[in-house]
């Protein structure tokens, strides 16, 4: 049994850390902040990949939801929980240190989708509205600002990016009837740089999508995930989540902007670029809650990919905004419909389509890789008053009991949209999926089925029962000569429940003795002091 470590212990297991010189870093939530989470690595491939084994996994000690998008920088893998931040050693699983932030308010749903660095800074949101910075080398916190108020239905589940000097982050709390906005924030304080409405108040631009306008006031509108980034044109990608309430457009009529819809600002002022809706005056919860990809198509065009609850995965030209596809890529049914009285069977239901984790792209193949949800719903017309703090869905949903939850890995030619081929998964799929350079694309699903795919004909080339459901990153990585998988496994919430699972990070490569018996560590108390108001 491998004893936690303390805090004096951290700096020995710190530099033996950072002795991993070679690691290639995974330095934000998709990778790189295009999103395109593509990997350069060829050492896993076909040939081996049956080889494939756990190494070491380490349990985080916060049971709960568990869909952080690990990062890697200088040797050390950083994951979030609800309420932990856990600094591991990339090829040891080592605790180097844990910080537990102890809540002061409301706490509504808590999620973690993970953290963004920034020299030498980590940033991460609480899901009692607290935007941290903490040193990477220790822990400890550098700054903490209050930036969500949970009494009214704010919370931070987004994994935050960070450049230019600056966080990015926006509350979640579309359901609770907030009103949702993007933020950007000094990284070496954390003040407020500056702010957009994405439900517009008072005389700005789109409040007359709302009538009556009053019903901006508990809009929705909010953020789920993360974002993109184009650090060449300076362009934010935020994809914005379902209006308020949920299931009754008709008490909201008009098309609700900017819910629902991928909102391009200016990463440096937050100034409105330019906009797509995909679903206006929604009445099915079809959040745009995936981070965009950027990509550039076989004529040298830039492209922006997404992918909805809705069902569906798109690609516009960046530079005329024409929408160049729109593909299916679960069940649809009745989408263009409305709630009605009796209830009306709709596909993908609210737990549908593609969740936090958007498409990948692979310009080995141009091809764009999306994970969905395949589950229906009954969704009810009606009314529901709005009270402040709790939710504010309008009327019901009633999940399809009947029909199994299942899902799909589906590859889409990235010019074109059309369907190359496509992955009938068990479970649904809402991890993170990642294509590398030998041509193999690694994805998992609830079920806690880890996949490993031929890129070109989705030929199954592993399938691995993890010990629990797989709702979060997984990424690869080089450190000490040899490539890496690492999968955030144990997700628990209320839509993709695994009772008997942990929050755990694993750790596998090839090279392995078949016998080989992998070390499982317990992260273990607190090695730096806790966070509080």
């Amino acid at each position: 049994m491998t004893r936690p470590l303390s805090l004096f212990a951290a700096p020995a297991l710190l530099l033996a850390a950072l002795a991993t010189a070679h690691a290639s870093d995974w330095p934000s939530y998709n990778n790189t902040v295009d999103g395109a989470r593509y990997v350069p690595l060829t050492q896993i491939n076909p040939g081996n990949i049956r080889d494939l084994r756990e190494s070491c996994s380490v349990a985080l000690g916060d049971d709960g939801p568990f869909q952080t998008g690990p990062l890697l920088i200088n040797g050390i893998l950083y994951v979030t929980t609800g309420h932990t931040t856990v600094a591991i050693g990339a090829t040891n699983c080592h605790v180097i240190w844990r910080q537990v932030h102890a809540a002061t308010g409301k706490e509504l749903l808590p999620v973690s989708r993970g953290l963004a660095y920034l020299d030498g800074l980590l940033f991460r949101g609480t899901t009692d509205g607290h935007l941290i910075a903490m040193d990477a080398k220790t822990g400890q916190v550098r700054w903490r600002q209050l930036i969500a108020d949970t009494s009214i239905g704010e919370f931070l589940s987004a994994a935050p990016i960070a450049a230019n000097g600056l966080v990015y982050i926006g509350p979640a709390g579309s359901d609770w009837g907030v009103r949702g906005r993007m933020t950007a924030f000094d990284a070496k304080d954390g003040h407020e740089v500056w702010r957009f409405n994405l439900v517009p108040q008072g005389q700005e631009p789109g409040i007359e999508t709302w009538k009556p306008a009053t019903t901006a006031a508990q809009g929705g509108g909010a953020t789920w995930t993360s974002y993109t980034l184009d650090p060449q044109t300076q362009e934010l990608f935020v994809p914005v989540g379902n209006a308020a309430p949920d299931y009754n457009p008709d008490a909201r009529l008009g098309d609700n902007l900017y819910t629902d819809s991928l909102v391009v600002l200016d990463a440096r002022t937050g100034q409105l670029k330019w906009y797509y809706q995909l679903n206006a005056n929604d009445g099915f919860d079809y959040d745009m809650s995936a981070p965009a990809v950027l990509y550039t198509d076989r004529q040298g065009h830039r492209r922006v990919g997404f992918a909805s609850k809705n069902g569906h995965a798109y690609s516009m030209d960046r530079e005329t905004h024409a929408l160049l596809f729109k593909t299916p890529v679960t069940t649809i049914l009745n989408a263009h419909a409305r709630p009605t009285p009796d209830g009306i069977r709709v596909c993908p239901g609210t737990m549908g389509g593609t969740e936090w984790n958007g498409p990948a792209f692979s310009p080995r193949v141009q091809t764009l890789f999306v994970g969905s949800v395949d589950y229906c719903a009954t969704f009810y017309s009606g009314e529901t008053p709005y009270e402040t703090g709790k939710p504010y869905n309008g009327t019901k949903v009633q999940m399809a009991s009947g029909d199994p939850k299942t899902g799909w890995v589906t590859a889409l030619q990235a010019d074109t949209g059309a369907v190359l081929w496509q992955y009938a998964t068990e479970n649904p799929v809402v991890a993170a999926i990642t294509p590398t350079a030998s041509g193999l694309v690694f994805a998992g699903d609830t079920g806690g089925h880890f996949l490993v795919f031929d890129d070109q004909s989705g030929k199954v080339l592993l399938k691995k029962q993890m010990a629990g459901s797989l709702a979060g990153g997984i990424i690869t990585y080089a450190a000490d000569n040899k490539q890496w998988v690492a999968l955030a496994v144990g997700n628990r919430s209320i839509a993709f429940q695994d009772p008997q699972a942990t929050p755990t990070l694993v750790l596998m490569r090839t090279g392995l003795p078949a016998d080989h018996s992998a070390p499982q560590i317990k992260a273990g108390p607190p090695t730096v002091e806790k966070t509080a108001q």
